[in-house]
């Protein structure tokens, strides 16, 4: 019979599983695109939609991408405290946790690993997916940086209905 502890570990592991896939297609589709687009260059798939190589040195719609470099070591030592801190997170959640919490933590680690992988290894993140809407362009995104947007919805879905579902789920033992 498997004792709590062992239960809530195959728990974690199948997140962090999740965690790791999200690294891993990450990291191929942007080697996909390094190894065919130089920087800027694009198609179009959709009228709305091109696949443009862009190099990100800055955060989130390229924040503090013009400061000297500093942000670099910034972004990697916050990169790797939260990784730590979801980690250790997961690993203490109770097996009765909500999927939502428990999905949203690992979608939250992958990306925020896969850019981590980034910034260490070339000093920038590639992002490539770019929508737009006439001249009107949104700031171009990755694999990483759709997980960590779908991670946090679901971190936020899961706080609106914490405790109407099962009242002690998120407590962490």
């Amino acid at each position: 019979m498997m004792t709590g502890q062992h239960k809530s570990g195959s728990a974690a592991a199948a997140w962090l599983l999740l965690s790791v896939v999200i690294v891993l297609a990450d990291q191929a589709t942007k080697y996909y695109i390094a190894q065919r687009f130089g920087e800027f260059e694009h198609i179009s798939l959709l009228p709305v939609l091109d696949i443009t190589r862009m190099h990100n040195v800055g955060a989130a719609f390229s924040f503090l991408a013009s400061a000297s470099g500093w942000q670099r070591w910034v972004f990697i030592g916050l990169a790797v405290i939260v990784s730590i801190g979801i980690i250790v997170w997961l690993l203490r959640l109770k097996e009765r946790a909500h999927c939502l919490l428990a999905c949203g933590l690992a979608l939250v680690l992958g990306g925020a690993l896969g850019n981590l992988i980034d910034r260490i290894r070339l000093g920038y993140v590639i992002d490539f997916i770019h929508f737009h809407w006439d001249q009107a362009y949104f700031p171009a995104f990755n694999v990483a940086d759709s997980a960590i947007t779908v991670g946090a919805a679901c971190l936020l879905l899961d706080a609106l209905f914490e405790g109407k579902q099962k009242p002690d789920a998120n407590t962490i033992s």
